[in-house]
């Protein structure tokens, strides 16, 4: 690919990023309603998008940018949600355990924590997707613009990622 067109030549990189990090940033706030998060997440798709400049043409750069935000979003929700409901189970049943079980439940949830955050960033949000949220392989497969069949796939190579890093499953 010809660089003095790409979004690897440095000039054309922050041509793109003038014209788009501020609405980028706007649509990001909306989602998130913190200043900081959007920057963070804005941040993080132009990271991605230097990353993948030679993959990127600078038509695509808008479609691209917004579609990493979106899912970098999707991926701090879904964790949220892992968080918070793990946090939950674990108040709720705590009064009834022994300590030694709330020790081990805390162990393993350290491990499934890091085990997730091992996983790669499109098994992971198809994973949480499909367990956290109970979408179906065909409504992840609309929201990441990929098949049913890649989007079971992904799901299915999480779940053997997390059953090889945690014994015990």
């Amino acid at each position: 690919m010809e660089k003095k067109n790409s979004i690897c030549d440095e000039k054309t990189y922050e041509a793109v990023y003038k014209e788009h990090s501020q609405s980028l940033r706007n649509f990001m706030f909306f989602k998130t309603k913190d200043t900081a998060s959007s920057y963070d997440l804005v941040q993080e798709a132009f990271i991605k998008l230097w990353d993948n400049c030679g993959k990127v043409t600078p038509e695509k750069a808008k479609s691209f940018l917004f579609t990493v935000a979106n899912n970098l979003f999707l991926n701090t929700v879904a964790h949220k949600k892992v968080r918070y409901t793990y946090a939950n189970s674990v108040t709720e049943s705590s009064d009834k355990q022994t300590p030694e079980f709330l020790l081990e439940e805390k162990q393993f949830g350290k491990k499934l924590q890091n085990a997730l955050d091992n996983l790669t960033e499109i098994q992971r949000t198809a994973f949480l997707m499909s367990r956290v949220e109970g979408k179906k392989y065909r409504e992840i497969a609309e929201i990441l613009d990929i098949s049913p069949k890649a989007a079971g796939k992904r799901v299915l190579d999480a779940l053997e990622n997390l059953r090889n890093t945690i014994e015990n499953i």
